[in-house]
């Protein structure tokens, strides 16, 4: 999955071999408001859950195609292996939200934006949106803080809800959910590939930034950590959550209630206006560090997301970099035809039978359009 500015796409490897592009014009959502610092940061988070959802609905969908296609062409009724479909429901139990965002870059590609698509790129429902954001309440606030709140009475603390200690304790629990529940999926083999090809989009994008063709051998030798990749947002999240609930939980009224749960209860929503505040200033930060520490010693404030992506990023193949260079290739297609950001061709869902036909198409659109959809 890949989105610029105007653009966004999604590229999957059939069962045959063939490649499958899905490309549309997006809303540049860096308008008014949502252009300014800490605004931009919220608008962005709900971005990444947004597009990143469908590309795994996309990717789910059309495997279960293809083992269907199997299924019939072996006539044998009733055996599909649906491996892949029923992990990601099992993700869905768990914590879909905190598996996307690990795995979608909290930035793309740095490019400049050259206008806005078509305002009816938001689709779906609400549904789902919701219940990612339920689960991501789940996941970062409310069972770690439960965790806190268990431990506090198990070994007899004494700690208050809004102490700083408690507050460290509940961030510390907080990094390690998260990374335990990531430590999880990747034995999953189908989630293994995922966090392959997660590793093949950064490779794809340093290639872009470093500003080589957008081929496999350049591809190969790039790294998989990227600074700006959503599982580092993550960790910032948790330790940029300590210092603010630190900070506030001692200028709020004190919470007496009598009943600890209830003392953990009142606390957790008073936390809840304060999660936009989180969101945006973790994405500013995330920008400055991937903008100025990427070298030098600084380059070791970098180093706790790093090691978490080495969760999240497995070194892919060559087929893996592939898919990730055609949703590259997509995108900026786009980006660079300013014709085509809103009536241009879109490559909605056109299949491929290789990387090479995505090449030529490519060249071949830049001189007509026609010719490009004739040679998929």
């Amino acid at each position: 999955m890949m989105r610029a500015p105007a653009s966004f796409a999604i590229v999957i490897r059939r069962r045959d071999g063939s490649l499958l592009v899905r490309e549309r014009p997006v809303l540049d959502e860096r308008r008014g408001i949502s252009r300014w610092p800490l605004f931009r940061g919220v608008a962005s988070l709900v971005d990444s859950l947004r597009l990143g959802s469908e590309a795994l609905r996309f990717s789910a969908e059309r495997l279960a195609e293809d083992l269907e296609a199997e299924d019939r062409a072996n006539r044998k009724a009733g055996t599909i292996p649906t491996a892949l479909v029923g992990a990601l429901r099992v993700l869905s139990a768990l914590g879909l939200s905190v598996f996307v965002l690990a795995t979608t870059e909290s930035a793309g590609p740095t490019m400049e934006p050259r206008g806005s698509g078509p305002a009816d790129e938001k689709k779906g429902t609400r549904g789902p949106m919701m219940f990612m954001l339920v689960v991501a309440l789940a996941f970062f606030i409310a069972l770690p803080q439960g965790a806190s709140a268990g431990l506090n009475k198990l070994f007899g603390w004494g700690l208050s809800v809004q102490s700083p200690g408690f507050q460290l304790l509940t961030g510390a629990l907080k990094l390690t959910i998260v990374v335990s529940y990531l430590c999880l999926i990747r034995r999953i083999p189908d989630i293994r590939r995922v966090f392959q090809y997660h590793g093949a989009e950064h490779k794809t994008i340093s290639t872009y930034e470093a500003q080589e063709p957008l081929e496999v051998a350049n591809a190969r030798t790039k790294t998989t950590l990227h600074p700006r990749c959503g599982t580092t947002f993550l960790v910032m999240i948790a330790l940029v959550s300590i210092a603010v609930f630190t900070a506030i939980g001692t200028l709020l009224p004190r919470i007496h209630t009598g009943s600890a749960v209830l003392d953990n209860f009142v606390f957790f929503l008073e936390k809840l206006p304060f999660l936009p505040l989180i969101a945006a200033v973790t994405f500013e930060l995330q920008r400055v560090f991937a903008r100025f520490c990427t070298v030098g010693p600084l380059r070791a404030l970098l180093w706790p997301g790093f090691l978490v992506q080495k969760i999240t990023t497995i070194e892919p193949d060559d087929r893996q970099l592939e898919v990730a260079l055609a949703a590259l290739r997509a995108t900026l297609f786009r980006e660079g035809s300013p014709d085509a950001r809103v009536s241009g061709a879109a490559l909605s869902d056109v299949s491929f039978a290789s990387y090479e036909a995505i090449a030529t198409a490519e060249r071949l659109r830049a001189a007509d359009p026609l010719d490009a959809r004739t040679a998929a």
